[in-house]
């Protein structure tokens, strides 16, 4: 299906077709019609399946065709982190750019001129507000923030969100909103806890499911058993190996990022960490680097896994086990991403082995074992199933970065020079790229 067939307003399809768009996803095929019709909407869908595309093109579609007051926010989307904020902030700026679409990204971590920035956008207006829960807390306390004629709210990874300890922020936000409104709910799972969260949120809602994806095939999978000791010497044997390469090591706690980053770094490796500890002028300036070719691994927590768009990744190594199945799937999903293969290693001690064990009961197949160099000592067998819960195992074995407030307008006029809407073209170049 291609975003034509949508019927979308012709600026909206002008920055669709710049940003190399033309197929519908999956997702895209089954939202986008239910939310043009006004429905609320549950969907379980995870990052990479082109969701943020799925709502935002239908919300442009519906700010540009039905009124609405330019001085209220006019639509909100929630988020868990900050980079995701961003992620969707660019995109946005992407497909609306020749539109007249206002726009603001709103979360913590900038300097005051950040703050000053959003509280403006937020007492003046903004058609669409990205907006990580603590920090529109922050401005809502204000008093200053105008929700009255807000129209759409999109939660956006709200699984995410409820983990990370936000459920009553939510429920906060919501309680400044209209009832009168459309809710869309997007979710990678649906625990018990967010199916009482969307019952109490939205009004008889249309539900899609899109399955959990498997990681690409050419995703090269495999695993070293390792005793916790022998990590450090381990990740560093396997670094050694690969010295030209771009890597994405993720650990479980930001202490182990912090931990791992200073002993490559004194291990002279070209290293930078992330975690939410540090200040997102730092964060932003280590993915710019990273992206850029200035640097060769990124040490991260669970941040990195999920709305981050960075191609051209060769290794990402699990330096401990994620926490389920689905964290695995984002963790990894960063490498073989556009044309290219990815490799990933996963680094599991005796007490993560039930863990990896039902990551593999979800891909549909054990992940080949390699063997731990003799130098580093024993290794542990794999004997998920014949371990005691908390046992050990046994011996040997193998454009819109910072947030700035974008007041829509058509750049020289709004069309670019000698550009043909897609309807008068007849048809769209086949680019092989989905939002």
């Amino acid at each position: 299906m291609h975003f034509y067939d949508f019927d979308f307003d012709d600026d909206l399809l002008d920055g669709i077709d710049a940003m190399g768009y033309t197929t519908a996803t999956p997702v895209q095929e089954q939202v986008i019609p239910i939310i043009l019709s006004g429905k609320d909407l549950i969907a379980s869908a995870q990052t990479g399946t082109g969701k943020t595309a799925a709502f935002l093109l239908p919300v442009i579609q519906n700010l540009l065709t039905h009124t609405h007051d330019a001085n209220q926010i006019n639509s909100m989307i929630i988020v868990p982190t900050r980079e995701l904020a961003v992620q969707i902030a660019q995109a946005l700026e992407g497909m609306s750019y020749f539109t007249n679409i206002s726009s603001i990204a709103v979360y913590g971590g900038g300097d005051g001129n950040s703050f000053a920035l959003e509280k403006k956008a937020l007492s003046s207006g903004a058609d669409i507000v990205i907006c990580t829960p603590g920090r529109m807390i922050a401005h809502l306390n204000m008093g200053y923030v105008k929700l009255q004629g807000l129209k759409y709210l999109v939660l956006d990874e709200a699984d995410r969100m409820l983990d990370m300890g936000f459920h009553d922020d939510i429920e906060k936000i919501i309680s400044y909103l209209p009832k009168d409104r459309q809710t869309l709910l997007f979710s990678a799972t649906m625990p018990d806890k967010m199916r009482k969260l969307a019952l109490k949120i939205l009004k008889d809602p249309e539900q899609v499911n899109i399955a959990i994806s498997k990681p690409p095939e050419k995703i090269v999978q495999e695993a070293f058993v390792v005793h916790e000791d022998q990590k450090a010497p381990l990740i560093k044997h396997v670094l050694e190996g690969r010295p030209k390469e771009s890597v994405i090591i993720f650990c479980s706690r930001k202490q182990n990022v912090k931990q791992l980053s200073q002993l490559l770094k004194k291990a002279r490796f070209s290293v930078e960490e992330i975690h939410s500890d540090l200040e997102q002028d730092k964060r932003e300036q280590a993915l710019l680097d990273f992206k850029n070719k200035k640097l060769n691994i990124l040490v991260a927590t669970d941040i990195l896994s999920r709305g981050i768009d960075i191609e051209d990744i060769d290794l990402v190594i699990n330096y401990d086990v994620p926490n389920d199945g689905e964290d695995y799937i984002h963790r990894i999903g960063r490498t073989a991403r556009a044309a290219t293969d990815g490799t990933a290693y996963t680094f599991i001690t005796p007490r993560e082995q039930g863990r990896f064990s039902r990551i593999e009961q979800l891909l549909g197949h054990e992940v080949v074992k390699n063997p731990v160099p003799e130098a580093f000592g024993p290794a542990p067998v794999y004997q998920p199933k014949s371990r005691k819960s908390g046992g050990g195992g046994g011996g040997g074995g193998n454009r819109q970065g910072k947030g700035g407030y974008r007041k829509g307008g058509k750049p020289h006029g709004g069309k670019r020079p000698g550009h043909q809407h897609a309807k008068n073209k007849g048809e769209r170049d086949s680019k092989p790229q989905n939002p």
